[in-house]
């Protein structure tokens, strides 16, 4: 199922939505657990609709799991599926910020974003921000289907690194990282960009996910 922005959605899904991706990444709703529409139409104040359309919208971006006659409970990522996201984003984000670097594009959003990934509360906060700063890099790489494969993951990966976060508290070294690509990005140095985001990615996946190759 294609994933669904907020802004096509009704406000009041929306605002379902938003909050109920939050807990899960601020680990309010940890992995596994069940999302019970009733329970969370109750707490909300709305009817049970708003929260099913919220629900389908967020299995959609990998956050939650659907069963049927089962319910819904967050999703309890394995070693494996966080191996493959992170494998996924190194095919393809490199290149995409590359050609992004060599299209010229502006990334004056994305030294905002970093700055209020800086000035962030939570890990729902920092990660929201963190996922619109590789997003401004990628956004100008001329290839559509590029950018949403890419958006696809964005939700998936913000899993990861929440989870991860909760630890190994590794953000103010991948906030330093962060800098120096914006830095490469903005002088229009396309390959160096390319290259350091690479070995971001990779220093992430060895520090946060292989932990010395141990899945348990």
């Amino acid at each position: 199922m294609p994933a669904v922005s907020p802004g096509a959605l009704p406000s009041r899904t929306a605002h379902v939505l938003e909050t109920i991706k939050a807990a899960i990444l601020n680990g309010a709703f940890k992995p596994g657990s069940p999302l019970v529409e009733a329970d969370l139409a109750a707490q909300f104040g709305v009817s049970k609709t708003p929260v099913r359309e919220a629900l389908k919208t967020l299995e959609g971006t990998g956050l939650v799991v659907i069963r049927p006659y089962a319910g819904t409970v967050v999703r309890d990522l394995t070693y494996e599926d966080a191996l493959a996201i992170y494998d996924l984003r190194l095919l393809l984000e490199p290149e995409a910020v590359r050609r992004s670097v060599r299209a010229g594009g502006d990334f004056s959003a994305a030294r905002k974003a970093l700055e209020r990934a800086a000035l962030a509360e939570d890990a729902s906060e920092r990660s929201t921000a963190n996922r619109e700063f590789h997003r401004c890099l990628y956004a100008a790489c001329g290839n559509p289907l590029l950018v949403r494969t890419l958006d696809g993951l964005r939700d998936q990966t913000a899993l990861v690194s929440a989870s991860s976060w909760a630890r190994i508290a590794s953000w103010e070294q991948e906030a330093g990282e962060h800098d120096e690509i914006l830095r490469l990005a903005a002088d229009g140095d396309a390959d160096g960009a390319a290259a350091l985001l690479r070995g971001h990615i990779e220093g992430f996946v060895d520090r946060q996910i292989r932990r010395d190759d141990n899945p348990s």
